[in-house]
């Protein structure tokens, strides 16, 4: 063996060690499904996130009416969750410590190639949002975090937000809304998890039928 082999592999493991340090947060892409954080807070991106478990597709859903102006432009939402959260909820019927929740948005068309009717997603990523279940990091178990795109770091939206008000009070689960999710729904009955403001919302829109 040459005497300058250990000399050599000394000198690619000092690299090796310092090339993280240089490296900016943004380049850091979590390389597991668990959550990872920057010092100031910011949630990491996920990497390869649509290689995770699909749970469904919403079309131009929405909490509140529909802006004017828009009614002619759609939105298809994706919904995907690290596998070993889907597994853990899909035998037990709730949420382990570390869940992570994506939500991507993508323009709805109705006019290209050869369709005739309906709509299909189109073109990039216009909206991308994460519900992460982190029970020693966030007061309340869950926090969200909005991404400008799937490289960049995620910003905290605050708990003052109304979106954890509004999933407080109207989720199926755990302040998610697994009534929209038809693979987890079943899990969910079955374990006897749904909460009870789901059922009551549930029992009230049976009636009205």
């Amino acid at each position: 063996m040459s005497p300058k082999r250990p000399a050599a592999a000394a000198l690619v493991a000092l690299f090796a060690l310092w090339l993280p340090l240089r490296l900016p947060d943004a380049a850091l892409a979590a390389s597991s499904t668990a959550p990872a954080y920057t010092q100031t807070g910011d949630m990491l991106p996920l990497a390869n996130y649509r290689e995770w478990i699909y749970l469904t597709s919403g079309m131009d859903m929405s909490y509140a009416p529909k802006p004017a102006g828009s009614e002619d432009h759609s939105m298809f939402d994706n919904v995907f969750v690290n596998p070993e959260a889907y597994r853990s909820f899909a035998a037990t019927g709730v949420w382990p410590d570390k869940t992570i929740l994506v939500l991507e948005a993508r323009q709805g068309r109705s006019k290209g190639s050869i369709n005739q009717h309906g709509h299909f997603q189109a073109g990039g990523v216009m909206d991308l949002e994460v519900h992460v279940k982190d029970q020693a990091r966030f007061p309340g178990k869950w926090a969200f975090f909005s991404f400008d795109s799937a490289t960049s770091n995620g910003t905290l939206i605050p708990q003052q937000a109304p979106c954890y008000s509004c999933h407080a009070a109207h989720a199926a689960v755990d302040t998610t809304f697994v009534q929209f999710y038809p693979t987890l729904l079943p899990a969910a009955e079955k374990n006897g998890t749904l909460s009870e403001s789901f059922r009551k919302e549930e029992a009230q829109a049976s009636l009205s039928k």
